[in-house]
């Protein structure tokens, strides 16, 4: 006879109760995501490959200048392409949806043929273009640009009204790709080293972009441009566009590290600015924990911001989406005594991981939002304590699916079809520590990693062969089931009590072949006990007692199973 045992608490499932009608909606369109991504299209090739017409050219810059029209949901303009040639080539590929409409291409003055294939541009310079040279070309652009029918999961544009009738317009495009509304080389491998968004909206309303705004310019009677830069790589997923009846207030964040000052700028509707006054200055906490254990906020220069949105939130880079109504946890859904603002916390780790360190494909988006989500139980770690943080973490495992691996398809734009890569990732990174079970080690390791990375890209394969390397261990068991395989490995455990004694068997069972991880049973004292269970052969391990009849081990994402 087979018992399973659930490790999780009563109390957390009780918790998570709350948080399931905000996340049904959520699932059922998960579900059409995974039907539809049962097969990959030669679109999907097109858009997630490194084929040789992109990885002839490297982009250093963007220069993307539009104008929104609010009344008929619709854009145009140009975006100049700067790039350094890597090989020669006379045919290179950039990427606009099908829906969007190409005037022109022009490069040194000349304009260049090119051809369509689903989403894909290739542009044929007629000549070529030597290699270790640089060049540009400018596209320029019209259409009107795919609405989000579920923002912030489903992209495109979002356009709505605030409380006052007043036009409330924002971009969100992560997973569909930047290319829905303007053309750029898509492809999470290059970012530009800067950039500069110039946008053309009615004289009333603001468009809050990335970066520092430079200029705000009058067009004629009815518009205003105004000009952004950002000076640092940025994903194209992260550039976007709020444009509303804003009011923008100030702070400044001082480095406990050096005490330099971060500007920090909110751009909010006008009716709420109070309450982001107030809920705002959470922003300071986080940024301080977060810079103790990482290091400095990745984009000093280009400051802090927050801005108000028609959507929950996204990360966009130096100009956080942030729609969570001013509210604790996930819009007023947390675990008790945990009051921090979700969206704050969460976007604000992004700007660390995922958009400092970022991955270069879709496929690994678990090192974007697996280190985010474990960064939100760090914060919760340093302000409310260690039992608080493995409670947060646990908090949120009801709704890991375990269907599909966190580590995904390459080459073919791969959409994460569930929340595994958020949660399970996290419980995985808190296992590895529980693994390494040497905090000094842990920290350091996690902290000299992201420092070597900042402002750069990195692969699945780069984490694993660190940690390995900073350990001293061979931990490829851990990663080939956490990440390549979706299953849960399972601690088979026998106990039978005798006269001086309790003896306890157990093994690993489900698991891929070399499966070691080790765990931690509370004894009758309440101190955790290690064991070095194997895959696959039962060890012994004679008890004086143990804390209950019910075993009880430390956290870990595995399950188990006690035979009796």
């Amino acid at each position: 006879m087979i018992r399973k045992v659930i490790y999780f608490s009563v109390e957390m499932f009780k918790e998570n109760r709350r948080m399931k009608p905000l996340f049904l909606s959520f699932f059922f369109c998960l579900i059409g995501v995974m039907r539809l991504q049962a097969q990959f299209t030669r679109a999907d090739t097109l858009r997630g490959a490194l084929r040789p017409e992109r990885t002839c050219y490297d982009v250093y810059f963007y220069d993307l200048e539009l104008e929104v029209d609010i009344e008929n949901k619709s854009i145009k303009g140009s975006n100049t392409i700067c790039y350094n040639t890597k090989i020669g080539f006379n045919l290179l590929q950039i990427d606009l949806f099908e829906n969007m409409e190409i005037d022109k291409i022009v490069h040194k003055g000349k304009v260049l043929e090119y051809n369509r294939k689903y989403n894909a541009v290739f542009v044929n310079f007629g000549q070529m273009q030597e290699a270790k040279t640089q060049g540009e070309f400018k596209v320029f652009f019209h259409g009107t640009p795919i609405t989000a029918q579920n923002p912030p999961w489903n992209g495109g544009f979002v356009w709505k009204e605030d409380k006052n009738g007043k036009p409330f317009v924002a971009t969100v495009c992560e997973g569909i790709g930047a290319s829905l509304w303007w053309p750029n080389k898509d492809h999470l491998s290059d970012e530009p080293d800067s950039m500069r968004i110039r946008c053309t909206v009615p004289k009333d309303l603001m468009c809050v972009s990335n970066g520092n705004m430079r200029r705000k310019s009058t067009k004629g009677k009815q518009q205003v441009e105004y000009e952004w830069f950002v000076s640092y790589p940025i994903n194209n997923y992260n550039v976007t566009l709020n444009i509303a009846h804003y009011v923008h207030f100030s702070d400044t964040f001082l480095s406990p590290t050096d005490g330099s000052k971060l500007p920090m700028d909110y751009y909010v509707l006008p009716y709420n600015l109070q309450k982001a006054r107030k809920q705002f200055k959470q922003s300071h906490k986080i940024l301080d924990v977060f810079e103790r254990y990482f290091g400095k906020y990745p984009f000093w220069n280009d400051g802090y911001a927050l801005v108000e949105t028609p959507y929950l939130g996204m990360e966009h880079q130096s100009a956080i989406a942030y729609g969570n109504e001013y509210m604790t946890g996930y819009k007023g859904r947390h675990p008790k005594g945990v009051p921090v603002d979700y969206i704050i916390l969460h976007e604000t780790g992004h700007e660390w991981w995922g958009n400092s360190i970022s991955c270069r494909d879709h496929g690994e988006m678990w090192l974007h939002e697996a280190f985010t989500t474990y960064m939100e139980a760090i914060y919760v770690e340093a302000v409310y304590g260690y039992a608080d943080a493995i409670r947060y973490v646990k908090y949120h495992m009801a709704y890991v699916a375990n269907r599909h691996p966190l580590l995904g398809p390459l080459n073919v734009n791969y959409d994460q079809p569930d929340v595994d890569i958020y949660y399970k990732g996290s419980a995985m990174l808190h296992t590895l520590r529980r693994a390494i079970n040497e905090d000094k080690i842990w920290w350091d390791l996690l902290k000299s990693f992201y420092q070597e990375h900042a402002l750069g890209l990195v692969g699945t394969e780069q984490f694993i062969d660190y940690v390995n390397e900073k350990t001293g261990e061979d931990y490829a068991y851990f990663f080939d089931q956490y990440l390549r395989t979706s299953d849960l490995p399972v601690l088979w455990v026998r106990i039978k009590k005798k006269k001086r004694f309790t003896l306890l068997k157990y093994k690993w069972g489900k698991a891929v072949d070399n499966f070691k991880l080790p765990v931690y049973l509370k004894n009758w004292e309440g101190a955790w006990l290690p064991l070095e269970p194997e895959y696959g052969r039962w060890k012994r391990k004679k008890l004086n007692k143990v804390a209950s009849e019910k075993l009880e081990f430390d956290f870990g994402l595995f399950e188990l199973q006690q035979v009796e």
